[in-house]
């Protein structure tokens, strides 16, 4: 049995030749997979990153990345967005507003280093250098531990993507009130909340998310992306690390996951969680 070269559409879904086995047969079968291409953002004309991303919504990709990066605080901060002049759909351009451009003309310098929100962060002195550009979040939304449980059911229902290709993450970003103002997949986990913050950043409603529910662990680099946009509360299916904790811990934010059977893992603001009808 052998499996041709064939791949077929080019984006979001990817349709590819393999060879599934099971009930002891193998076969030849189509199936879709997540797909995967470099986005290359420019800032100023000069190029800022390259992410490996899955295509489409890239302005909103490139809007939420530079706010995660510090670049901008506002829409208004923003002067142009969006492709270049060829049209490349991997390459996305960005020009800041003139008194913008002067306030972060140090990172500006700093292209070509490694992205302050790629996924290796190496040494001391980067993790204080990211630190200045955070704030400890004023926020005192409360939420159930069932609601929070709740939050995380939902992504059956969202996740498009991965119904077909078990191979996005997902983030969702919601109210207070737990309404959903935005959602994103992608094959990057990184990818996924920069699109969903994009979304409402550029749509100058990002002051209503109160609450971020992804389908990864919650990293460092997440958990600075949610303080940049002043999310409070962070759930996740997976534990969070170490360093995200000590974060959240330091930034005032809640971060808990979902349970491997069933239940909630609080590690850090758990006043924003109301524990009513649990026991201890």
């Amino acid at each position: 049995m052998e499996l041709t070269a064939r791949k077929e559409t080019r984006g979001s879904v990817e349709k590819v030749d393999t060879i599934r086995c099971e009930e002891g047969i193998c076969r030849v079968c189509e199936e879709n997979l997540i797909g995967e291409e470099p986005l290359l953002i420019r800032v100023e004309g000069e190029p800022y990153s390259v992410i490996m991303r899955t295509p489409g919504e890239e302005t909103f990709h490139a809007a939420g990345f530079c706010l995660a990066e510090g670049l901008v605080d506002a829409p208004g901060d923003i002067a142009i967005i969006g492709h270049c002049e060829d049209m490349d759909p991997n390459v996305i351009e960005v020009k800041l507003h003139p008194s913008r451009k002067t306030e972060v003309a140090a990172l500006l310098e700093r292209r070509g280093f490694v992205s302050q929100t790629s996924c290796g962060i190496c040494g001391k002195e980067l993790i204080e250098d990211m630190c200045q550009a955070l704030r400890p979040v004023k926020d005192e939304t409360e939420i159930s531990v069932d609601e929070a449980i709740e939050c995380v059911g939902k992504f059956d229902q969202i996740q498009n993507f991965y119904k077909k290709t078990e191979g996005s993450h997902a983030a969702m970003l919601l109210d207070s009130t737990l309404n959903v103002l935005s959602i994103a997949e992608d094959v990057g986990r990184h990818n996924s909340l920069d699109k969903a913050i994009g979304k409402l950043f550029l749509a100058r409603k990002l002051g209503r998310a109160r609450v971020a529910v992804l389908s990864s662990r919650i990293s460092y680099e997440l958990v600075q992306k949610a303080a940049r946009a002043k999310i409070p509360i962070m759930i996740s299916i997976s534990r969070p690390t170490s360093l995200a904790v000590d974060l959240g811990r330091s930034l005032n934010m809640t971060l808990a996951c979902t349970g491997k059977e069933s239940g909630l893992m609080i590690f850090c603001g758990e006043e924003r969680l109301d524990k009513k009808g649990y026991v201890g």
